[in-house]
């Protein structure tokens, strides 16, 4: 008996391997992933070692009039922006900013939306038609007018950003979330779980959140992409992170006024905005298309 659930766990394992294999395998054909894959990596690793990279006293906040609005050259790659600080620099250390704002907003809006739309799709009934409908309400509402609203109340702030942000993207993922509950909750591995006399919360956590993942796991990377423009956007309109933190969003602000003369100081910026909004969708899209089990 040991040794035939022995082999049965190891056939489990091994199905689970070669599944992720499959799907590895998938995404490498898709050079668009791919691509955007590597550029996210490389931008990540920038915002890990920003402190080895460049002094964040001296080189990104302290000012030095002697150098500024220098054009792009050997000694400051990206040129430096009205106050003399290195504008590589200041990109640097604000990817740090963006990617963490951006992160911690899409956790809250799983956490909360993912809670929410697994609770609708799995009890069904009254609960569902309630909480669909508020979610209804909130989606009617521009998602960046939603986040400026909640920044207007609270206040202009790193936390009050990743709450705004976080808050604006939970309806979303409580409609994705229970619109993948839906499509498994009455499976056999879920009749069996209660026919043992599991709990609904064990079934939920241990059964169905699991087999739900592919259509999260996508859509964690479209709606980054959507939380790293809002808070750029944010930021821009003076209701994110304030200065002399070198958000994106900020560094277009600032340069916007010298734009004529010193683009680069917000075409850099925006420009890098737009290459990793497009590497989150890319990758997002070959996420989609390896996880699809239509292509298996």
């Amino acid at each position: 008996m040991n040794d035939q659930t022995q082999q049965e766990n190891m056939r489990d394992q091994y199905e689970k391997y070669s599944q992720y294999r499959l799907v590895v395998l998938r995404l490498r054909r898709n050079k668009g992933a791919v691509i955007g894959f590597i550029f996210l990596c490389l931008l990540v690793a920038s915002a890990i070692f920003a402190d080895f990279l460049f002094d964040y006293e001296a080189e990104v906040i302290a000012q030095n009039i002697s150098q500024r609005l220098l054009h792009p050259s050997f000694q400051h790659p990206l040129g430096t922006d009205e106050f003399g600080r290195d504008l590589l620099a200041r990109i640097v250390h604000g990817s740090r900013i963006s990617l963490l704002v951006a992160s911690l907003a899409i956790v809250l809006a799983v956490s909360f939306g993912g809670t929410l739309g697994a609770i609708a799709g799995f009890y069904g009934g009254l609960v569902d038609n309630v909480i669909m409908r508020i979610t209804d309400v909130l989606l009617s509402i521009p998602m960046t007018m939603f986040a400026i609203v909640i920044v207007a109340a609270l206040g202009a702030s790193t936390r009050n950003l990743v709450l705004a942000i976080g808050a604006a993207s939970v309806p979303i993922f409580a409609r994705i979330v229970r619109g993948a509950v839906l499509t498994v909750r009455d499976v056999e591995y879920v009749e069996a779980a209660r026919a043992i006399g599991a709990k609904n919360s064990t079934i939920i956590v241990h059964h169905i959140l699991p087999n739900c993942l592919a259509p999260i796991i996508v859509q964690v990377t479209l709606r980054m992409a959507s939380a790293i423009y809002n808070t750029a956007a944010l930021s821009f309109l003076g209701m994110g992170v304030s200065p002399p933190s070198p958000e994106w969003g900020a560094l277009l602000a600032s340069g916007r006024n010298y734009i004529r003369n010193y683009s680069y100081l917000s075409v850099i910026p925006g420009v890098l905005i737009m290459l990793t909004i497009l590497s989150l969708n890319m990758l997002g899209d070959g996420l989609r298309d390896a996880l699809d089990p239509r292509l298996k």
